[in-house]
């Protein structure tokens, strides 16, 4: 951005007389006395632009930034072309706000537009909406959509990313919902047990493919159990798997819902995040935020209107399903541009790069002795390993060697990720430290 630059005295006379006042004391008149500061705030000595450089540049030093990164577990590490940073990096898409005279903002409804056209590509669904916070926010919403009057009880598979049980969790409590969490069985959504769980009350299942561990669930499965009491199913989904995938509406998925922020956004410390978010027509006016439609002007001229927008979230809070009233706009337009520069043959590309690569460094693993894959199901660019040694030990090896090692989980096994930003060199690196360490 520019560089601030405050108004002079001058100006600043100007304006208290264009509002009809002489001076501050006259402009706050109505303000009570006793709110006033008295005295000067208590403040540091201020810096000049040299000294908060070196500061902000010291405090930065004490962050650790590994070489190579073999974590996910709902945070990837991608690689992000130049061009999307560049121009979403424009002052008029960084200062830009949420467009409550929406017709008025043309280039912010165009950006938005096209990010929603994009994901109903990318998922096969007929609309998407103008985005929510994160992953785990946009599975809690999609839950509150489904809910009826007669169907009350939701479920989600324990093969979901914990923290979004967490979120559906907190969701569901606030909303008094019933929420159920069904079993996994080896690393896979149990298919027995939605059976058995699922009734005439139930409103939706929510299940994540990739899962929490890297699996593909047998989707299409699930949907035919689901939709065979009535209810609806939502997928969490992997926007750069699904660059190689069936698209969830062709898994019969009813909602389909994932974290952005693999689509050109740095895992900077967990967020600022993206959280999308797509269905079918006949969902259509249950999807929380914005919908942005395109139509034409007087003139005949291509336009952009806020199509829909949900107004009782604003006015009507307690019988609102969602109080969602902003959006992701910054995120989204990053998100579109990302697909824009990478295109369906880059996606792919991106998408097979990360299969073949954690295949490859699976296989590795494997053969030392001792470690093993935990679950034997077709996985995309996550696995799990069972460990001979304790997890912390190779942790602390690959650390050593600048490498951030996979998730320890509670059963000391860990959870490895491998996207197209690792090279051969670097896998047989860490397999190498990880084999001086289990033998």
């Amino acid at each position: 951005m520019s560089s601030y630059v405050p108004s002079t005295k001058d100006e600043k006379q100007q304006m208290l007389e264009a509002v009809g006042v002489k001076s501050y004391d006259e402009l706050f008149a109505d303000v009570p006395s006793e709110v006033f500061l008295k005295e000067r705030l208590d403040l540091p000595v201020p810096l000049s632009e040299l000294e908060v450089s070196r500061m902000m540049e010291a405090m930065a030093a004490r962050n650790k930034v590994y070489g190579t990164i073999l974590r996910g577990a709902g945070s990837y590490n991608h690689y992000i072309p130049s061009a999307v940073k560049d121009i979403t990096s424009k002052e008029e898409f960084v200062t830009a706000y949420t467009p409550y005279q929406a017709e008025i903002s043309q280039g912010i409804l165009q950006s938005i537009f096209e990010y929603q056209t994009m994901i109903c590509e990318l998922t096969g669904m007929d609309v998407s909406n103008a985005s929510v916070y994160d992953g785990a926010e946009a599975a809690a919403e999609a839950v509150a959509m489904t809910k009826e009057r007669k169907r009350v009880k939701a479920f989600i598979s324990a093969t979901a990313n914990p923290e979004y049980i967490a979120t559906v969790k907190t969701y569901c409590f606030a909303s008094d919902t019933e929420l159920t969490v069904v079993p996994e069985k080896d690393g896979k959504t149990d298919l027995e047990a939605v059976k058995q769980l699922m009734g005439d009350d139930a409103a939706c299942l929510y299940v994540q493919s990739p899962n929490f561990y890297g699996i593909f669930e047998d989707v299409e499965a699930i949907a035919e159990a689901v939709h065979a009491v009535g209810a609806k199913l939502i997928m969490g989904c992997n926007p750069i798997a699904l660059g190689i995938m069936k698209t969830p509406r062709e898994l019969g998925a009813d909602i389909a819902v994932g974290e952005g922020q693999p689509l050109g956004m740095s895992m900077s410390f967990g967020g600022p995040y993206l959280g999308f978010m797509a269905t079918t027509n006949a969902l259509t006016r249950k999807l929380p935020g914005r919908i942005v439609g395109e139509t034409v002007d007087a003139r005949g001229d291509r336009a952009f209107v806020l199509t829909l927008q949900a107004r009782e979230q604003h006015i009507r809070r307690e019988k609102a399903s969602s109080n969602i009233c902003s959006n992701e706009a910054l995120c989204a337009l990053t998100a579109g541009v990302y697909m824009t520069v990478m295109g369906p043959k880059g996606l792919a590309q991106a998408a097979n790069l990360c299969l073949s690569k954690a295949h490859y460094f699976a296989s590795q693993l494997s053969a030392i002795d001792g470690v093993e894959l935990k679950y034997s199901g077709e996985f995309f660019h996550e696995f799990v390993t069972e460990m001979p040694v304790a997890s912390d030990k190779i942790v602390a090896a690959l650390d050593a060697a600048n490498i951030l090692a996979g998730l320890p989980l509670e059963d000391g096994s860990i959870l490895w990720c491998v996207t197209e930003m690792c090279t051969k060199e670097e896998l047989d690196k860490a397999v190498e430290i990880i084999k001086e360490v289990c033998c």
